[in-house]
């Protein structure tokens, strides 16, 4: 059983897909959705981990498709009165920390994150609480209300710059929650690192025989890799990123194949920047083995056409909603991290 796995309640059932459509069925719904979000002046922003049609929607109405930090900003800076959030509740929250004065609405609230779900905020506190001495910082996959315990918030493309701006600094540092993200800053920054015992469903799952298996058939390919994988995974990578540094990977490298080892929804803008290479899904189940997420998250599969519609039409009970007092101290925390990668910017 993988570490993700153990970390979901027992008899945990996951969500099932929406039913397929027909092309005839995706296109009245997209032209119904198209029409609603011009009524009631909302933008659809959606994650590279969503199904290929919901990303193909949201540039086609003038949204955005980004990574979950990029997504929420991108609403902010949006004039629309409401935003979409096609992704995971935790996307949703972060969009609505930045975003208080607008209607954030997601196609279900049901849509969550095993890092978020393996994380929850009374025992990550205590966990906190118990190392006084060190800073808290936590991946931006996470419930606002440990957003709000942390010091720093990090994403995947800045976390090796903030934690090694903090080790320069002499800070001891407390991770929350992703242990294979963790270990891969540990390992590359030498600083001293706590770690929470966290992980994404979908990367764990990621199988190292099986990998080089698939290397061996397409020797030429080059293998890209999120770090929010397994430490023997990672090893394997010719490029480790965040889903926007491995796109760009995708573009820059010289290889004309790829194996890659993330959630397969990155594929559809992989191939839309890069129509004359071939991606292949890394392998998540060795030789007769199953696997729970097959290289696609099963809380991102439930943002379907017919979702988003039902959340235009009426969004009681799928509109967003974070405490006042948690949204303060997650902001605090957010900010910092903005303020940061200006600053690397310049």
């Amino acid at each position: 059983m993988s570490l993700a796995q153990t970390i979901m309640p027992e008899g945990y059932i996951f969500p099932p897909k929406p039913a397929p459509l027909t092309k005839d069925e995706q296109g009245e719904y997209k032209a119904r959705i198209k029409q609603l979000l011009q009524d009631k002046n909302a933008v659809l922003v959606a994650h590279y981990y969503t199904d290929p049609e919901i990303q193909a929607l949201a540039e086609e109405t003038g949204g955005c498709v980004a990574d979950s930090l990029e997504m929420a900003r991108f609403g902010a800076r949006h004039d629309a009165d409401m935003i979409i959030v096609a992704g995971v509740r935790f996307m949703g929250e972060t969009a609505k920390i930045l975003t208080p004065n607008k209607t954030v609405v997601m196609p279900t609230l049901e849509a969550t994150c095993s890092l978020d779900i393996g994380c929850p905020i009374d025992e990550f506190s205590a966990f906190c609480d118990q190392h006084p001495d060190r800073k808290v910082v936590v991946y931006a996959n996470t419930s606002t209300a440990v957003k709000a315990r942390a010091d720093w918030i990090v994403t995947s493309s800045c976390a090796l710059e903030i934690v090694e701006h903090l080790d320069e600094q002499g800070e001891k540092i407390i991770w929350g929650p992703d242990k294979h993200l963790g270990s891969y800053i540990q390992k590359n920054t030498g600083a001293d690192m706590i770690m929470w015992n966290g992980a994404c469903i979908v990367h764990d799952e990621f199988k190292t025989k099986a990998l080089k298996d698939m290397k061996a058939l397409h020797p030429d390919a080059g293998v890209l890799v999120h770090p929010e994988s397994p430490a023997e995974i990672v090893a394997l990578a010719d490029a480790v990123g965040s889903t926007s540094q491995l796109i760009k990977a995708a573009q820059t490298m010289d290889n004309d194949k790829f194996i890659v080892a993330t959630d397969r929804g990155i594929f559809y803008k992989m191939q839309q920047l890069c129509p004359e290479k071939e991606f292949f899904a890394a392998p998540t189940a060795g030789e007769g083995a199953s696997c729970k997420s097959c290289a696609h998250c099963p809380w991102m599969a439930m943002n379907g056409l017919k979702a988003i519609e039902e959340a235009l039409i009426d969004p009681r009970g799928k509109e967003v909603f974070v405490d006042m007092d948690l949204r303060e101290g997650a902001l605090k925390s957010l900010n910092r991290m903005l303020d940061f990668t200006a600053s690397m910017a310049k």
